[in-house]
């Protein structure tokens, strides 16, 4: 029952993207093993991220089992479908629940989906990571594989509040036809028995910055000359909020590891 759940989900989205005339483009799909535990840490750009990433696992004949926010169980009709495809809720307040299952799945073989960013960045750069992945591949073996996404934020995404302020009103979907998303995976990473995981989540984080920052400054992903593009990252020249900015809205949990990736200069 539960793959007939994912199936359904899977080609609800393919439909969905062929009705947008969305583009996927994917690189790097032979770094995705066919078998065995695998932990795919992706970056985390718009609330329809988990949909490429599961499109593109299942072409290597992987399902994904995704650690998302457990309130998106409280939506109407969603919790049942979102248990049978074994995803696994995340309650920040108490997550040793969400690493056991997590831990199981890898345990079986299965191929686990993770955002270490905990949350969706309104600064479009890779912000804080939870330890979690490192902590997961190293109890269990489980290799990681870096990926990174960009341009399907233009569809679904968070953004600065409309007037500023912490209680305005956030985007909604931009149905305009014909965006191109894309996606990188990057080569497989180990985390050694005892390594330490502080070092480790942040050569993560460099690696996902490289990989993220590749695709945005692909010129096909660039804003035009004088586009006000609350969608590109503000060292790029965009105009999202600022790390600075977007740390009022990001949320990210106590226990996150500080971005000490996050060098290159913003805009004052």
């Amino acid at each position: 029952m539960g793959e007939f759940w994912y199936a359904a989900a899977t080609t609800v989205g393919r439909a969905a993207m062929r009705a947008l005339d969305v583009r996927l483009e994917v690189d790097g799909l032979e770094h995705v093993p066919t078998s065995g535990p695998v932990i795919l840490a992706a970056t985390h750009v718009s609330y329809l991220d988990a949909l490429p990433l599961a499109l593109a696992a299942r072409r290597r004949g992987r399902t994904p089992r995704f650690m998302a926010r457990h309130d998106v169980w409280h939506a109407p009709g969603i919790a049942g479908p979102m248990t049978r495809m074994r995803h696994i809720p995340v309650d920040r307040a108490a997550p040793a629940a969400a690493y056991l299952q997590a831990r199981r799945l890898l345990r079986d073989g299965e191929m686990v989906g993770t955002f270490p960013e905990a949350g969706i960045s309104y600064s479009f750069t890779v912000r804080p990571l939870m330890r979690g992945t490192a902590a997961l591949a190293r109890e269990t073996g489980a290799v990681v594989v870096p990926a990174a996404l960009w341009g399907i934020q233009r569809i679904y995404s968070v953004g600065r509040p409309e007037g500023g302020e912490l209680g305005g009103r956030e985007p909604g979907p931009d149905l305009t036809r014909g965006r191109r998303v894309d996606l990188r995976f990057g080569p497989p990473l180990t985390v050694g028995p005892g390594e330490d995981l502080d070092s480790w989540t942040t050569k993560l984080g460099v690696r996902l910055t490289e990989m993220l920052e590749d695709l945005q400054t692909a010129e096909h992903h660039r804003p035009r000359p004088g586009e006000y593009a609350p969608w590109y990252p503000a060292h790029l020249g965009g105009h999202a909020p600022t790390r600075a900015e977007a740390a009022r809205w990001d949320n990210s949990p106590r226990s996150a590891l500080p971005a000490s990736w996050a060098t290159v200069p913003e805009p004052s």
